[in-house]
Parts: C-alpha cells; sequence; structure tokens
C-alpha cells in the first residue's frame, strides 16, 4: 500500500527539479505536474518517477487541484522544485503520519535568496514563513479563482511540525525583482477577474504603503537583514499599488484594442 505521495507542479524547472527529486527518497510515490514545460524538466523527472501529468493551466488552484487527484497515497506532500526536505524533516514526518489519524500538518518555511537565508521582513505576498504542506487523501480542495496564491477548502485539524522546509525561493536580487514583477501582473490579472480594481484613492494608496513598509520593517522585524530588509519591505509596501497600476493599465489597452 502506498502510504505518502509527494506531488511537485513545475514549469520549466531544470535547474532545480532534481534536488527537489533527491530530497523525496522517504516517500512511496512521486507525481509531477508539468504545465507548459518547454525545457528539460520532464528529462530529469522521469529518472525519479514515471508518474506525470502534462497539460496547461493557468489558474494555479487548477493545477494543485489535478495533483491532489493524481496520488494513490493516503498522506500527500506538496512541494515545490525550489523545496528541499532535509534528513531530520523527512523522519519528523514519516513519525507524525505513522502516529496520527487523518488530519493537516504546517511546516515552517526557511527562506534564501541565493545561500543567504532570509528570515525576517517577509509579508505573505511575496514569501510565507510556514505552510500547510501535508495532508490526507481527499481532505483538501483548491478554489480556482486565482492565478496566484489560491486559497482551499481544508475541513480538518491542523497540526505543527518542528522541522523546516527549505525554500530556495530567489536566485539573487535581480531574481527577487522578477518575481515581484510576475507577482504582481498575475496579481493584477486577478483583480481584473474577481471585479476587485478599486476607484484611485491617493490618501489611501499612500497610507496603505506607510503601513505596509513598517509591517514588514519594525513587525516582522526586516531591520535585521540590512539593507536588503529595506528593499523587502518597500516592495512589500508598493505590491497593492504596482498591482492596481498594472490592472488599469490591462483594462485601458484592452478597451482600446
Amino acid at each position: 500500500m502506498i502510504k505518502i505521495s509527494a506531488v511537485i507542479v513545475a514549469h520549466n524547472e531544470e535547474k532545480k527539479i532534481e534536488d527537489c527529486l533527491k530530497s523525496l527518497n522517504f516517500v512511496d510515490e512521486i507525481v509531477v505536474i508539468l504545465d507548459k514545460c518547454t525545457d528539460k524538466t520532464k528529462e530529469i523527472v522521469q529518472k525519479y518517477t514515471d508518474k506525470i501529468v502534462e497539460g496547461s493551466w493557468n489558474i494555479e488552484g487548477a493545477r494543485r487541484n489535478v495533483a491532489l487527484d493524481s496520488t494513490n497515497g493516503d498522506w500527500i506532500l506538496e512541494i515545490d522544485a525550489d523545496e528541499r526536505i532535509s534528513d531530520e524533516l523527512s523522519q519528523e514526518i514519516l513519525q507524525a503520519i505513522e502516529n496520527s489519524s487523518p488530519c493537516a500538518f504546517t511546516i515552517p518555511v526557511n527562506n534564501y535568496i541565493g545561500t543567504r537565508y532570509v528570515k525576517y521582513g517577509w509579508l505573505r505576498t511575496l514569501c510565507v514563513l510556514e505552510r500547510q504542506t501535508i495532508v490526507y487523501k481527499n481532505l483538501k480542495k483548491y478554489h480556482e479563482d486565482k492565478t496566484l496564491h489560491p486559497t482551499c477548502d481544508l475541513d480538518t485539524e491542523i497540526k505543527y511540525l518542528k522541522n523546516p522546509l527549505t525554500h530556495l525561493v530567489d536566485d539573487d536580487i535581480g531574481d527577487l525583482l522578477t518575481r515581484f514583477n510576475r507577482y504582481t501582473t498575475w496579481r493584477a490579472t486577478d483583480m481584473i477577474n474577481n471585479n476587485k480594481v478599486k476607484s484611485n484613492n491617493f490618501i489611501k494608496r499612500i497610507a496603505d504603503i506607510k503601513l505596509r513598509f513598517l509591517k514588514s520593517f519594525i513587525i516582522k522585524k526586516g531591520y535585521k537583514e540590512g539593507f536588503l530588509g529595506i528593499l523587502i519591505a518597500l516592495l512589500a509596501g508598493i505590491y497593492p499599488l504596482v498591482s492596481h497600476l498594472k490592472a488599469k493599465e490591462i483594462i485601458k489597452n484592452k478597451s482600446q484594442s
């Protein structure tokens, strides 16, 4: 009987996915969802599993539901290609599911930019410090209404593990800025699709930037990261503004076409 299935959703991850797959040597099944891959990701994955689903999805929740539905295990471990599971975490996972009734587990996340561990300053729009990543089969269903950061229905007890998941979130500062640009574009699309493009309010926008900057830099202790903490706080502050401006731009371009 397959006890634990690991699922990876990947788009052109030839540089990172092999180390992720190697860290999954404790699971009983690996399922990989290949979304519009044009590089050598598939060839690398085939060395570790033949359970591959290929397709094209624009909604994150939809492709994650495909991943969940493609597993045969009692427990499902969701992991991304840029994440790694240590020996300590794998042992903790095995012990946790062995001694638990059906539920879900949340794991702390250590985020890295290059080789630097960045502990402080993150807001959820850019990075999470913990993630619900293990669930008993059929207890989780993603909502299919967002391009980015989908929510889900999870009607079960959530327990917490201690050992962290390693997340190689960005290769360098340039990669961080590229990801910010990509995320705000996706957020703008979601705002349009869900009719959440609000009218311009200059004072509110300024206040929102200030509050989000202070939350990142002071409350989330981004100041401990030095100049990098300032950059992360600035990006966190302007995230809604940039998303709003992009949404307005998309709407304007569509009306003119």
